[in-house]
């Protein structure tokens, strides 16, 4: 498979990178750096760039697979615009996640996993993000978190996105 046709020059460097920080027989563990950064690169994960991941890295596509349908962070297929996690896990849902998962499917018109019409949104519902007392929080395109989101500053920040 030619690495040109798949990932940036840019690209593979910084796959390279990550792969440096492990000794060589254990290349396989960058596999989540080489994701985000195919994913950075690309939009989301198609069954190509896995495989040329699985190839880069020297390991079974399958086990590519499995890591990029395991983690929210990925995706399998092109999301909106926009890709809006919000974590659901106990101590969000306890400060109000899902109150405000549901207020987010009401205005986007959208369920989790789904896109908006026009492209915008897809919503997803993530895990914990690490942040739990700043809850309930979300990720935007998996880079900017935002915490403490009541359904006013949920309307906010789609007004600021539109």
């Amino acid at each position: 498979m030619n690495a040109s046709m798949v990932l940036s020059p840019e690209a593979l460097a910084k796959i390279d990178q990550a792969i440096a920080k492990y000794p060589p027989e254990k290349r396989q563990s960058a596999v989540m750096a080489a994701l985000t950064i195919a994913q950075d690169e690309k939009g989301w994960l198609s069954t190509q760039t896995m495989d040329f991941v699985a190839h880069y890295l020297g390991m079974p596509p399958i086990a590519v697979y499995e890591v990029a349908s395991f983690y929210t962070l990925y995706d399998l297929e092109p999301p909106g615009k926009y890709k809006i996690a919000i974590c659901t896990n106990l101590p969000c849902a306890l400060q109000g996640a899902n109150l405000a998962a549901e207020h987010l499917k009401k205005k986007l018109g959208v369920g989790f996993n789904e896109t908006t019409a026009d492209g915008m949104f897809t919503l997803k519902e993530g895990e914990c993000f690490g942040a739990c007392g700043d809850a309930p929080v979300l990720l935007l395109n998996n880079k900017r978190m935002c915490c403490a989101m009541t359904p006013e500053k949920l309307d906010d920040l789609l007004k600021e996105l539109k």
